[in-house]
């Protein structure tokens, strides 16, 4: 039986909650909620079918054997103390953006497990990718059970803590640079003469088809490409296009600007 706790109970704290009942039923999972909106618990509390129980952070620190921390970074300092003083060992997992381990650690009083972890948006419909970092006292087995947690919606890897804000500039910023790549193709096929509502659902599906291409043939996206790229055929015509304008180092820019923009916010 997983006691989980969840402090903050919005969007992604609770598409987190919702993917692990899924996961794991909801005859092996006791959940205790928090929010300084009541609403927002309750909301939550009716889209859950397990045991739940509601109060303040230190209740639900003291029922659970582990706690996801779904506050504004902003707020994180201030809870992390009040916890700090509730008895006992368990395990934080953070999915506050940017709030360093050591600080976490500190916060908590410097002998609690933690792990900071950095999902994506996705997560919310259950396709999400995350990867987290195991603070100074977190185990294997830690590191196990946030797999789990993070992976009941979508991915999850773990990865050095410095590598947190290139995981920020790729995946947790990375679906606004598809979404616009969606929009792009939709925009193309309407200039083509498709209706708008068709032309977004087709770019919409392809982008989400040819991932899933990547995701589960094992091959290398380059080798896909390849194989609906016929000699002197349409494909490789709207390639030289992209190429000749820049897609491809456009993509790479982005993600490399907005991990420099994630660490320079973490070093504020």
């Amino acid at each position: 039986m997983m006691k989980l706790g969840l402090i903050g109970c919005g969007k992604m704290g609770g598409a987190l909650l919702r993917g692990v009942e899924q996961a794991l039923g909801k005859s092996s999972l006791n959940v205790a909620l928090s929010d300084v909106m009541p609403e927002a618990v309750n909301s939550l509390r009716k889209c859950l079918t397990c045991k739940t129980i509601t109060g303040t952070p230190a209740e639900v620190a003291a029922a659970s054997d582990v706690i996801i921390l779904a506050v504004k970074p902003g707020d994180m300092q201030a809870l992390c103390e009040a916890l700090a003083l509730v008895k006992g060992s368990r395990l934080y997992l953070s999915i506050a953006a940017g709030v360093s381990l050591a600080n976490l650690e500190t916060w908590l009083g410097g002998k609690q497990r933690v792990i900071r972890s950095m999902p994506n948006t996705p997560a919310l419909v259950g396709i999400g990718a995350a990867a987290f970092s195991r603070g100074s006292k977190a185990t294997a087995k830690d590191a196990a059970l946030a797999e789990k947690i993070l992976g009941a919606v979508g991915t999850a890897d773990e990865v050095a803590e410095k590598l947190l804000d290139a995981v920020t500039g790729l995946s947790g910023s990375g679906p606004a640079y598809v979404y616009t790549v969606i929009e792009a193709l939709a925009d193309g096929g309407v200039l083509m003469g498709l209706p708008r509502a068709a032309a977004l659902r087709l770019a919409a599906q392809t982008v989400a088809g040819a991932a899933e291409m990547v995701l589960t043939s094992g091959k290398h996206p380059a080798a896909l490409r390849d194989e609906v790229t016929s000699p002197g055929g349409t494909t490789i015509a709207g390639l030289e296009k992209l190429e000749q304008h820049g897609l491809r180092n456009a993509m790479i820019q982005a993600v490399r600007a907005a991990t420099e923009k994630s660490k320079a916010l973490g070093e504020k």
